[in-house]
Order: C-alpha cells, then sequence, then structure tokens
C-alpha cells in the first residue's frame, strides 16, 4: 500500500473520529505495521504539510499533524463516494456536464476529468459528461476558478427507458465493472468467517486497510444507476454488502489497536 495513501486511510478511518489529529511518533507506529519505514513517514508528512493537506503543531520534539478544512473536505468527500450509495434514488433525469474544450490546457483537462469522475459522471464523448445523481454543487467545491468556469450544467431528460440505457451503456463499461464485481465478492465473501474471529488488533488494521483499498477503486467508476439501467445479474449490490459487513466486523479489533498505539505512541512489534 502506498504510504501516502495510508495516511488518508489511518485519518479518514480512525484520527478523523478523535479529533482530527495525530503524533508523528503513532503515525509511524501504525505505519510500521504496514513494514513502511520511520524516514518515509516524515517526509510524506512534511510533503502533504507543504501541499496544504495538513496543519502541524510541535510540542518539544513532538510534532502532531491536525487536519484541515482541506483535507476534512477531502475525506467527506471520499467517504460519501465509497458508503453513501443511492441505488433507486432517480427521477429519470440526468445532469450533463459541457466542458469548453477550446480553452482548456493539458493540466486544466486533466483536473476537470478527474473531478467528473470523482463524482461519478460518465463520458459520453467528447466534452459531454452524464451523471444520474446532482452532485454539481460537489463538483463545483472541488474545482476553482478558471477549471469551474469552464464546465456548464444542464437539466435533461431522454425520450424514454431505451435512451437512458443507451446512455448509461456508452457512459460507463458497466459489464467490466460487474465482473470485478463478481471478483471480489468471490474473494472477500469466504473471509467473513475469519475475520469474525479475528482478535489480533495489528492483523485486524491490516485486513481492513487492504479492504478499503481493495473496494475503492470501484464505486469511483460506479454511477450508482437505477435497476432498470442496469445490465442482468449485476452484482454491485451485493459486493457493497460484503465489503460494508467486512468492514464493520474488523471495526473492534482495528480501532482498539490504533487507540492503543495513539496513546502510547509506539508498538512493540
Amino acid at each position: 500500500m502506498r504510504p501516502r495513501a495510508l495516511v488518508f486511510d489511518l485519518y479518514g478511518e480512525y484520527f478523523r473520529y478523535t479529533g482530527g489529529a495525530a503524533k508523528l511518533g503513532a503515525l509511524t507506529s501504525l505505519m510500521g505495521v504496514f513494514g513502511v519505514e520511520a524516514a518515509t513517514v516524515r517526509v510524506v508528512m512534511t510533503r502533504l504539510r507543504k501541499e496544504g493537506w495538513f496543519d502541524s503543531e510541535k510540542s518539544g520534539r513532538e510534532v502532531t499533524y491536525l487536519l484541515n478544512d482541506k483535507s476534512w473536505r477531502l475525506l467527506d468527500d471520499g467517504r460519501t463516494r465509497i458508503f453513501g450509495r443511492h441505488f433507486d434514488e432517480w427521477e429519470r433525469g440526468w445532469i450533463q456536464a459541457l466542458v469548453d474544450d477550446s480553452v482548456l490546457d493539458r493540466d486544466q483537462r486533466k483536473r476537470i476529468d478527474k473531478a467528473l469522475t470523482w463524482w461519478g459522471f460518465g463520458n459520453y464523448g467528447g466534452p459531454v459528461w452524464f451523471s444520474p445523481h446532482d452532485r454539481e454543487k460537489q463538483l463545483r467545491e472541488m474545482l476553482s476558478g478558471d477549471d469551474e468556469r469552464c464546465i456548464q450544467f444542464l437539466r435533461s431528460a431522454s425520450a424514454g427507458l431505451s435512451s437512458d440505457r443507451l446512455i448509461a451503456e456508452r457512459c460507463w463499461d458497466l459489464r467490466e465493472l460487474g465482473a470485478d464485481y463478481q471478483g471480489f465478492i468471490e474473494e472477500y465473501r469466504p473471509r467473513l468467517a475469519r475475520f469474525r474471529r479475528e482478535r489480533d488488533g495489528a492483523n485486524a488494521l491490516i485486513e481492513r486497510m487492504r479492504l478499503i483499498q481493495h473496494y475503492r477503486r470501484y464505486p469511483f467508476r460506479d454511477p450508482d444507476l437505477p435497476e432498470m439501467l442496469l445490465p442482468a445479474g449485476w452484482r454491485g449490490r451485493d459486493a457493497h454488502a460484503v465489503f460494508t459487513e467486512c468492514h464493520d466486523i474488523l471495526r473492534a479489533p482495528a480501532e482498539a489497536f490504533v487507540a492503543s498505539v495513539a496513546a502510547e505512541g509506539s508498538t512493540d512489534m
């Protein structure tokens, strides 16, 4: 697991619920469980602070890294995309995002495409993107300045269900995503019994972080379409149920371990 992603996952799953602060010593010990060296942790946290993701405080020789508005928003948005599934909350309307390609440079295009994908928009072709859910506000908050001004939003409805299905098929590769969901189910459903027996906090933390990093690649490809627009045999809901069950089962031992490390600042591992 990449150290940078691991930092955000530790804050997103644990430290955000205890005030949003973590001492460097505790972070170093926790990331050491994943084989990340102390020097790497220091470099990663220094870079993240310089990039504006964290604030820091120093007391003696101990540095504490705190979530700020930017990182709180990132964690909130990420949690919404992973856990806040809509499924059949749809009123047969689409949100279209029209991107003005004529004024974009390469970096702007990359930022805008990333933001649109993050919030579940699918590319119909060229500058046209669709979403079944109204996430204009969230998208505008993610973008700013010139990037935001390069997108126009429209509310639209198609001629009927057959047209809606064509839009969905063109904007998202649902068959490939469905196959990936099936693979996730086959990998994690057999682990449920073992997870229920897990008492070792460090192992529970490792399994929970791996689970999150494995599963979160799917919601950002999944627009939460209503059942009427999904292929036959769709496994997205079953995969989400397996994910949430695994996530909940591992919660208690993993949280207890993180709390003990945060209190002591080190592990015996």
